[in-house]
Parts: C-alpha cells; structure tokens; sequence
C-alpha cells in the first residue's frame, strides 16, 4: 500500500512538471508572435497567413458559416461574403496578371452569392438606390475590384456594363439627395455606408472614363458641412434626408470609414484620420494598442456592431483600424495591432488553414484577413505617412508580463533547490 502515495505524488510531480513546460512554452510562442512580422514588408507583399485564412473562409462559407453569421446580426451574410471576395482581389492585385486566375474566380463566386435572394434578403428594394446605399456600395466595389483584376483591354463586356451602371445609380441617388449620407435600411443613415458607395465611384472613375467628379465633389462638400461637432468626424449614424448628425462618432463605423477615405480623397482623409488616431486609438493597461469605440473621455452602449466594450475597446474596430492604418501608411500603428492580434486573437495554424479564437467566429477570421491586406485601390502615387504614434518600446511591458508568465511555474522548484543547495 505505500506505493500508492508513492506513485499518486510522482504523477502529480509529472503533471505539474508538465502543466509549466505547457505555460512557458505558449509564452515563449507568444513572445515570437508579438515580434515576427504580422504585416507586408511593402505595399507589394502578402501578409503572412492570409492565403491560409483564406481556405478556412471557404471551407466555413460551404460549411453554412454565412447563414449562421447572420443569424448574428443583419449584415452577417453578406459580410462574410464580401469580405471574402475582398480579401482574394486584394491578393490577385499583388500578383502577375497571368496568375490572377483563383483570386479572379473567388472574388466572383463571393460576388455571385451576393446577387441572389439570401444577400438581397435585409434590404429593401423600395429604397432609392434599389436596395440601399449599403448593398449597392458594397456590390459596386467588389464588381470594380473583380475588374481590377482583368487586363484594362480585356475586362469581361458584361461586368463592365453593370459596374457603369450601378455607379450611374448610384450617382443619381446622391445627386437627387440633399445629404451626403443615403438610406441603407428605410429611415435610417449610415454615414460609413455612402463612404463605401462614394469610393466605389472613385474606383469606376480609375477603372472606366471619369463620369463622377462632381458627384464625389458635392459629396465632399456635404459631408464637410455635417460633421460630428464633438469630434470633427463624420458621425456615426445621421438623419435620413438632412443628413445632420445624430450620434457621435464611433470606432466601429470610424475605422471604416477611415479605411476608404483615402480613395475618395487623400487630402480629406489624412486630417479627418489623425482625428480619429488622436481621440480613438488607446494603449488599455499599458499592453498594447486598442480601438475605443467611443472617444476619449466619453463612454456608452456597445451593440451588434460593436461587440462588447471591455475597458471601452471595441474588438472588432480595433480589428479594422489595421487596415486603416495600412491604408493611412501608418506602418507602425499597423504593425503593432497586427502583432498584438497575434498574441491576443488565439490562432491556430496548419500548414493548409489558419483561424482566429479557435474559428468559432468565422466573421471575425474574414474582417481580419481583408484588413491585414488593405491597400489603396486609387491613389496615383503614395499617400504621405502620417507621423508615428506608437512608440519603439510598445512591446515591452507585454514581453515582461509573458517572460514572467513563463519562469513562475518553475519558481517553486528553483526555490526548493536553492534551500537544499544551503
């Protein structure tokens, strides 16, 4: 019988001896993950991963993943779609045109599943244009990526026809309005909405012959006209037909909104951005950058949009504002909420597929990716960097933090050698 305590206290030795090469080795991979590049080396290169993510998108897309998406909230369908498609045109942009044939083919797969009743199915069709600011905005910048993506002589006739079109609609819609901001659902405006619609206009005027200047210019003027006065950015959501203000500005359309700005007008959106940086952008507990969904000083509800709101921060804006910043130039803002993603955002890797918390939340692997390989669709040149907000030594409080998580397991045994060492 004595073998029994005997063998009970060596496998509890073992389990212990076990459980904290566990815990130092998942800080040590943490340590890596927080200093390894989690972002292009250059406008030109891939993130590390994406292609990766990418597959665990479609096979969760076959898998029903949209419909379960949106039984989460309204968009949920489509954003998992669109973003999906996103993603592969902003891949295929970075790549030869001779081999942009699986980028070509699943952005327009993700924009075919859009056009059917299940991507039609939150929006009306009695809105002005049909379906909504929303819908048509999205739609129309995916179609122009998937153009993106042809040779300019020989883009498929038919898509360049309904890409015209579409902006033409569009177009009339906002020219026929007195607010710069359009329905997306009847009796409600969203601003960060007819941003996406106003930069797809952008995109038709880069892609086909200029038709909608003045249309992006009175819109411009607009939106300056009807600005958050607490903030200096456009709002959060807006009075349909006035377009003036009704909420302040929040992380979760701000980031955005921040995100397409520059392809609608760089000079614009460089001031509006450092705005939001300066009032949104924050470092909770020291440990590394976060997105508030309110500004600075002001807190409030988070919503379905938002998600939860643990110390003010807004995950979800915080997983956009990486393409903003990359938009922006903003390398090192980028490239400190890349790695941070890393630590925090628990991804699981194979050689084939890589997923975010465990890909439980498929939404957030799809806002993820598109972030990660934000670029500018029609500036000319590059845009001017904003200056750096993110100090050099930003990760050095979280490595301190994993290289104490990792040696506390063996300070028990440290200790007892050290007293019998006496």
């Amino acid at each position: 019988m004595p073998e029994v305590p005997s063998l009970l206290r060596r496998a509890l030795r073992w389990s212990r001896r076990i459980a904290a090469v566990l815990i130092s080795f998942c800080a040590v991979v943490g340590a890596v993950r927080l200093i390894a590049p989690a972002t292009p080396g250059g406008p030109a290169g891939e993130p590390p991963g994406v292609r990766r993510q990418l597959a665990f998108l479609r096979g969760a897309l076959d898998a029903g993943a949209a419909g379960d998406a949106q039984a989460l909230f309204p968009e949920g369908y489509f954003f998992l779609h669109v973003l999906y498609g996103l993603t592969w045109v902003e891949l295929g942009l970075r790549v030869p045109g001779e081999t942009r044939a699986e980028a070509l083919r699943e952005a327009r797969w993700a924009l075919e599943r859009l056009d059917t009743p299940p991507g039609r199915a939150p929006f009306s069709a009695d809105l002005v244009p049909e379906y909504g600011v929303f819908y048509r905005g999205w739609c129309n910048w995916l179609r122009g990526g998937v153009l993106s993506l042809q040779p300019a002589g020989r883009r498929d006739a038919g898509e360049s026809r309904r890409f015209a079109a579409d902006s033409a609609a569009l177009a009339e819609a906002f020219d026929a309005s007195p607010s710069p901001y359009l329905e997306a659902y009847p009796g409600q405006a969203w601003p960060v909405d007819s941003t996406v619609a106003m930069a797809s206009l952008r995109l038709h005027d880069t892609l086909e012959p200029p038709r909608h200047a003045a249309t992006v210019a009175r819109w411009l003027e607009l939106v300056r006209e009807r600005l958050d006065p607490s903030t200096g950015l456009l709002p959060h959501r807006a009075a349909p037909g006035t377009g003036e203000p009704e909420e302040v500005a929040r992380g979760s359309s701000q980031s955005m909104i921040q995100r397409f700005l520059p392809d609608i007008d760089p000079g614009f959106a460089a001031g509006q951005y450092l705005r939001f940086r300066d009032r949104y952008v924050v470092t909770p507990l020291g440990l590394g950058p976060a997105v508030r969904e309110y500004p600075s000083g002001m807190d409030g509800p988070g919503d379905v949009d938002s998600g939860p709101l643990p110390l003010g921060v807004s995950l979800s804006a915080t997983a956009v504002t990486l393409g903003a910043a990359q938009v922006h130039g903003d390398a090192a803002l980028a490239g400190a909420l890349a790695r941070y993603g890393e630590l925090a955002g628990l991804p699981v890797g194979t050689p084939w597929t890589k997923r975010y918390a465990f890909g439980l939340m498929p939404i957030g692997d799809a806002f993820l990716a598109w972030s990660k390989t934000a670029r500018p669709w029609t500036a000319t040149g590059p845009l001017e960097p904003p200056p750096a907000s993110v100090p050099w030594w930003w990760r050095l409080p979280l490595l301190a933090l994993l290289a104490v998580l990792g040696a506390a397991p063996w300070l028990p045994a440290l200790r007892r050698r050290a007293r019998a060492a006496r």
